[in-house]
């Protein structure tokens, strides 16, 4: 269990603040609309209504004693920079910040944010791929260029093991599970393992050989 610092309750926010509850973890929940306060009390261990440019006001938080802070905020990327830069000058461990644009990054980056998250390009992204190819299921993308896939077994490879499918030699793709109605059937995958024609395998690799393999 950790304790964040959330700071800014918009659609996003208010997101982050029911996953960090449904994982258990202690939330100060940061906005200076009281309505998105309000709506978020549910999720959060605490809630305070202030401006979060204002050093006093995040002083009194005690932003040092936060595992994570996170700037959420969204319509107003003057104040998101200025919040992070602050929550940094007062001791932040970590601070990360929502950005919409590369320079928007950029500027986080050198004012006080450890890492940036871009919801919006990260979402585009994944709508693109999930929905202009019918046989990908789900898709995470990783650091350095390497992605998970959830995608339908080929109609080649049912039936067949991973052993003579050589698919890590030949693809250089590692096969990590398989699902069958939604439910995983197979978490340990060995050389011996069958594909059956009705599944979905998740599979790890470089976006290229991904790309490839799969035919995305």
């Amino acid at each position: 269990m950790k304790a964040v610092l959330l700071i800014g309750l918009g659609r996003f926010g208010r997101h982050i603040a029911m996953k960090l509850s449904e994982l258990g973890h202690q939330v100060m929940a940061v906005d200076r609309d009281e309505e998105r306060v309000n709506t978020v009390l549910p999720f959060v261990t605490n809630a305070q209504i202030g401006d979060s440019t204002r050093e006093e006001f995040l002083a009194s938080l005690g932003v040092r004693n936060f595992d994570v802070c996170m700037v959420a905020i969204g319509d107003d990327f003057q104040s998101s920079l200025e919040t992070a830069s602050l929550l940094k000058e007062l001791g932040a461990k970590k601070v990360i910040a929502r950005a919409e644009r590369d320079v928007q990054a950029k500027f986080l980056l050198r004012n006080g944010a450890d890492e940036v998250v871009y919801p919006e390009k990260e979402m585009a992204i994944w709508t693109a791929i999930r929905y202009t190819c019918d046989h990908i299921s789900d898709y995470i993308a990783l650091d350095d260029g390497y992605s998970i896939f959830e995608v339908a077994v080929p109609e080649d490879w049912a039936g067949k093991t991973i052993g003579q499918l050589e698919i890590r030699r030949r693809y250089h793709v590692n096969v990590l599970a398989i699902k069958q109605d939604g439910k995983f059937t197979t978490v340990t995958v060995k050389p011996d393992t069958v594909l059956p024609s009705d599944c979905t395998l998740l599979v790890l690799g470089d976006d290229r050989d991904l790309h490839r393999c799969f035919h995305i």
